[in-house]
């Protein structure tokens, strides 16, 4: 794993610690797993991993969409499952555009989503994204 991915998903073991499940990458054509806790793995390995990435890289539509309906700049989208809650955002320089997603367990205290993205944009004025632009869409 490259300099840049490490921090990165680094980034999210400080915010989630144990609960993290899993790091993805994705752009418009491929997508590379990071990081899948063991346990996760297995379950992982039973989901069509291409099929839901396909339904993350809808954000770069919803991106543009929310870009223009609102008076404020899209930064990021929290999802509650079941039994885990998902974080999407976008890592962009105006000529890069690299999603990332990751899951984290299910919290009783409410985690402090804005303080992750802030602390993820902090390396993304730090590193460029293309450095981000993932690498083999195997999983």
């Amino acid at each position: 794993m490259a300099d840049a991915t490490e921090r990165l998903v680094d980034t999210f073991r400080e915010f989630g610690g144990d609960g993290l499940r899993d790091v993805w990458l994705f752009d418009q054509w491929a997508h590379q797993r990071l990081y899948v806790r063991d346990d996760v793995a297995a379950v992982v390995d039973d989901v069509d991993v291409d099929a839901v990435v396909d339904n993350e890289r809808y954000g770069y539509v919803t991106r543009d969409t929310y870009e223009t309906l609102y008076y404020a700049e899209y930064e990021f989208t929290v999802r509650g499952f079941s039994s885990f809650d998902q974080f999407r955002t976008f890592l962009d320089d105006g000529t890069t555009r690299v999603g990332v997603f990751a899951s984290f367990d299910r919290d009783d205290a409410a985690p402090d989503f804005r303080g992750l993205y802030d602390a993820i944009s902090g390396i993304e004025s730090d590193v460029p994204v293309a450095e981000f632009t993932p690498v083999d869409a195997t999983d």
